[in-house]
């Protein structure tokens, strides 16, 4: 099977070991949210909780990082993508570490009592009044449907004192929400920018906050080189997924 063909097969996207199916998802699988869950730091966790799950993506790349002995919740609101996201932990190797839930996770947040090692999030950061293409792009596009703000304090709400919150946001967006996490008593413990090539500015961030102080890793990423190929880095961070690296 071509590399093209794996990758359209039911309208989804074909990784070394699990198959995401996103036809029904507002949200197709994307460099975001690869490059999230192949960043975001594992060792050492117990309890993982992807916040807005989409497809099961994120779940799914942290269950296949992770040991036997982790697990994962995964919270998202719309029933259409949630019920795809559930099909496609089904018939992953992890379908007995990963809870999805239909649900808000402002309401569902407040009635959990165990806390995560590590939380993750492929959120929204349009503003609202931005167009898309359907209702259900624009909840999963647009900060209406979850701000930064209610975001940040639903993450501190859930996270273990030593433990990660983190995202992907465009350069500007991500920025933003280190300012504010900061002023809600956050701490900076990783960050790392993303540029399409060489010689281009940064159009992602991928950021990592904790509720406790820390020294704070910074560094830089570049997709592709000069001649269009993905770069050392990116195919070293992303290899275990990708069918062709």
């Amino acid at each position: 099977m071509s590399q093209l063909k794996a990758q359209l097969r039911r309208d989804g996207f074909t990784f070394k070991q699990f198959f995401v199916a996103h036809d029904r998802c507002a949200m197709k699988v994307g460099t975001d949210g690869i490059l999230l869950g192949a960043w975001a730091p594992v060792a050492g966790v117990k309890r993982i909780l992807d916040i807005g799950s989409g497809s099961g993506l994120l779940a799914l790349m942290l269950a296949q990082r992770t040991g036997d002995s982790v697990t994962l919740d995964a919270v998202e609101l719309d029933p259409q993508a949630a019920e795809q996201a559930a099909e496609n932990v089904a018939e992953s190797p992890w379908a007995s570490r990963i809870t999805l839930h239909c649900a808000d996770v402002l309401t569902w947040a407040p009635e959990q009592t165990a806390r995560y090692d590590l939380i993750v999030s492929n959120p929204p950061y349009y503003e609202p009044g931005v167009g898309c293409a359907t209702p259900e792009r624009d909840q999963a596009r647009s900060t209406g449907s979850l701000d930064h703000s209610s975001l940040l304090a639903c993450a501190a709400a859930l996270i273990t004192e030593e433990g990660f919150f983190c995202v992907v946001l465009p350069e500007s967006a991500g920025s933003a929400l280190i300012n504010s996490a900061l002023e809600m008593g956050w701490y900076l413990r990783l960050r790392t920018d993303i540029a399409d090539m060489d010689g281009r500015l940064p159009h992602r961030v991928l950021v990592a906050l904790s509720p406790k102080e820390g020294e704070c890793f910074s560094d830089r990423m570049v997709i592709r080189g000069p001649d269009q190929r993905y770069s050392e880095d990116y195919t070293a961070l992303t290899h275990p997924f990708y069918l062709f690296m």
